[in-house]
């Protein structure tokens, strides 16, 4: 089975081991690029890299707004010349208390956050007013998915409300993510999503109504980036995450985004327990354990590899091409969920043309980095 992926020396490499191909990771970028049609439309989510390598290329090439889920991401988007930052999370308990230590040390980076309830709005905007700071929020929409957001409707509108009065906080706008939205064909998926957003941009109507502001609606991940981008609304901010990497569960989900698995896992045989069987060091511990064993990764040069058992350490393969395989040989395996997995290796290997050129910290893995 042919494969893109060459590295030509492998011996230097510590395994199990996070190898990404910088000239795929360059053409994903450039593809999100085309997809949404002006890197303005564009507020990537950093959670599937968190890597500042990746960053900077993506600045490099005018995406200037960027989306990340935790501090550690916020302020590795920060150090690294992102003036745009939307953490896309729900500020509570000492998160609070970090925003304004956040705002406060980068004040030339525009922070914006989310929120959804009425008693972080209002903890939020004292700690603010009382730092004599402040900070943009966006109303979270929930749009079918209930993990976290309002529903749009009175509830909403008064929460909107609470944000214009709330002296240290900037209404911003909405965050709309519609992560459940699963369907594998385009035409399907398009469908569910504009039922939402029909929703949404009615209650836009009303909001405004009152004469407050909407400023943008940061909408989508990855699975919906092509039906938000094909949308005229200036107001709109794509945020796909995944794509930048991809992985092997969003490529057999969203066959019409054409994206390379960018990123991948390099594993070596430790063992060779019976006749049809292959032991990998490519336990849990080294790629996301959140797909269902079995289904965990795909192993381009064995197609008909049965992942039979995992461990922390261990990967049990059964193939029948196992007596090709001695201790000591290397494979290369395709994560199905590439954003955790990243974060479970301190560095990437980077390879260029064949070769090893560059290890990657991924800065951001942690949750806390110094704020």
């Amino acid at each position: 089975m042919s494969t893109p992926y060459v590295i030509r020396d492998t011996r230097a490499i510590v395994s199990p081991a996070l190898i990404v191909f910088q000239e795929m990771v360059a053409e994903n970028i450039s593809h999100m690029l085309t997809i949404a049609g002006d890197s303005q439309r564009l507020r990537p989510h950093c959670k599937t890299h968190k890597m500042s390598a990746v960053v900077r290329m993506q600045l490099d090439q005018g995406i200037t707004k960027h989306k990340a889920a935790t501090f550690a991401e916020a302020q590795m988007l920060a150090d690294n010349g992102v003036r745009d930052v939307c953490l896309a999370y729900n500020l509570v308990g000492p998160n609070i208390h970090r925003a304004v230590e956040f705002v406060t040390a980068y004040p030339d980076v525009e922070l914006s956050v989310t929120a959804d309830h009425a008693r972080p709005i209002q903890e939020l905007g004292q700690a603010m007013s009382s730092a004599d700071q402040s900070i943009h929020v966006l109303l979270d929409l929930d749009t079918g998915q209930h993990r976290t957001g309002v529903t749009v409707g009175a509830a909403a509108l008064q929460l909107y409300g609470q944000l214009v009065e709330t002296a240290g906080l900037n209404p911003d706008g909405f965050h709309v993510y519609d992560g459940h939205q699963h369907q594998q064909e385009l035409g399907e998926r398009r469908t569910a999503i504009n039922q939402e957003w029909e929703k949404v941009q009615e209650f836009r109507r009303q909001v405004e109504s009152r004469g407050w502001q909407v400023p943008r609606i940061v909408a989508g991940g990855t699975g919906s980036f092509p039906v938000y981008a094909e949308k005229t609304d200036a107001g709109i901010e794509c945020s796909p995450g995944t794509c930048v990497f991809n992985d092997i569960g969003y490529g057999e989900m969203f066959r019409d985004l054409e994206f390379t698995p960018a990123a991948i896992l390099l594993t070596r045989v430790v063992s060779r327990p019976t006749a049809d069987r292959i032991t990998l060091d490519l336990g849990y511990k080294a790629v996301a354990s959140d797909p269902p064993a079995g289904k965990r990764l795909q192993f381009p040069d064995l197609p008909d590899a049965q992942e039979v058992l995992q461990n922390e350490e261990h990967l049990v393969l059964s193939t029948s091409a196992a007596d090709r395989y001695q201790p000591g040989d290397t494979l290369l395996a395709i994560p199905r969920h590439i954003c955790p997995t990243s974060a479970l290796h301190k560095q990437a290997w980077v390879v260029s043309d064949g070769d090893i050129v560059d290890q990657w910290d991924v800065s951001a893995r942690d949750r806390w980095l110094t704020i």
